[in-house]
């Protein structure tokens, strides 16, 4: 690790500290400052700080380079659940807890690194760090994914995903009871204005997202939502939810650490912390497959610690 101390004398009018570390360090872009920013290396008078924050004059600036990531993913011996595998294509239940590729600060660990470890022939598309990727799931979503070893494989499956052919459902524990027993969720999902790390459905420069539900199973304070997806944006799911009022048991950003608060259950209060993640499983997957022809699908049971939530719901008595 690299640390950098730099103190901001005013020129003019106050500026923005991404601007102001593009410009104040040689080979620095303002994207690469605005990464370091939103990973907590940089801190103003020993606090992190937003990469909108107006400096003034006289801040004490200080930030951390993280040593330089491989060219490329590394091969890891790390066990896989393989659900279906050929000469075209892989596809696997990811674990919760399993980034899908090597990323700012996350090199090693992840979907890619595994994959390599087990089978070399991945599609080159997606780059020395995402090879064979077509489609992503958060690092705490676990369920259903497909991978591509050609670059024919990865170009069908690309061309299926981009025309929304492809079956994806999800399953979900939301917190609260909508009163339809079905319903649609539409909106265009862009980033955040205000907070780079998060999407909105209020974004000015979204992407139309179309989620639809239909309640599973239903409990007293939480429901069992069934969710299929008709587009595949970032976080889709989990903002359509949120901003619906009905945010994601578990999840930290978009509203599901407030309502735990709420809930007066200490044995269900305990399973939901130790679950420690939103509670989401890409369930099913379907397509055709990029070479043959034929259509394949993929189904999952839910994991064992969103399962557990629910066996314990049943066995409590709490459905409504």
């Amino acid at each position: 690790m690299e640390k950098i101390e730099l103190t901001y004398q005013k020129e003019g009018e106050p500026e923005r500290l991404d601007s102001f570390l593009a410009r104040a360090r040689e080979n620095m872009t303002r994207s690469t400052a605005l990464r370091l920013i939103e990973a907590g290396m940089v801190t103003v008078n020993g606090a992190p700080q937003k990469p909108s924050l107006k400096l003034k004059g006289g801040e004490r600036i200080v930030v951390t380079i993280p040593p330089p990531e491989p060219a490329q993913a590394v091969a890891e011996q790390i066990p896989l659940e393989i659900l279906y595998e050929d000469s075209d294509i892989i596809v696997v239940n990811k674990p919760a807890g399993m980034t899908v590729h090597p990323g700012a600060g996350n090199t090693s660990g992840t979907l890619v690194n595994a994959l390599l470890g087990h089978c070399r022939d991945l599609s080159g598309i997606g780059g020395e760090l995402r090879p064979g990727i077509v489609h992503r799931i958060d690092k705490d979503t676990s369920g259903v994914l497909v991978v591509a070893k050609t670059d024919v494989a990865h170009q069908s499956l690309a061309r299926q995903f981009k025309e929304h052919t492809i079956k994806r459902i999800y399953l979900a524990l939301a917190y609260g009871s909508p009163r339809e027993e079905k319903g649609r969720i539409e909106s265009a999902i862009g980033r955040h204005p205000a907070d780079r790390k998060k999407m909105s459905g209020t974004a000015k420069r979204g992407k139309q997202a179309v989620t639809h539900w239909r309640a599973a199973g239903r409990y007293h304070g939480i429901t069992l939502m069934r969710l299929k997806l008709e587009t595949g944006r970032t976080h889709q799911i989990r903002v359509h939810l949120s901003e619906t009022g009905y945010p994601l048991v578990g999840d930290q950003v978009y509203g599901g650490k407030g309502r735990l608060v709420n809930i007066q259950d200490t044995v269900l209060r305990k399973l939901i912390k130790e679950l420690g993640r939103q509670a989401l499983h890409a369930k099913t997957l379907g397509f055709i497959h990029p070479v043959t022809g034929e259509y394949l699908e993929f189904d999952t049971e839910l994991p064992e610690d969103m399962g557990r939530i629910v066996e314990y719901l049943e066995k409590a008595g709490t459905r409504d």
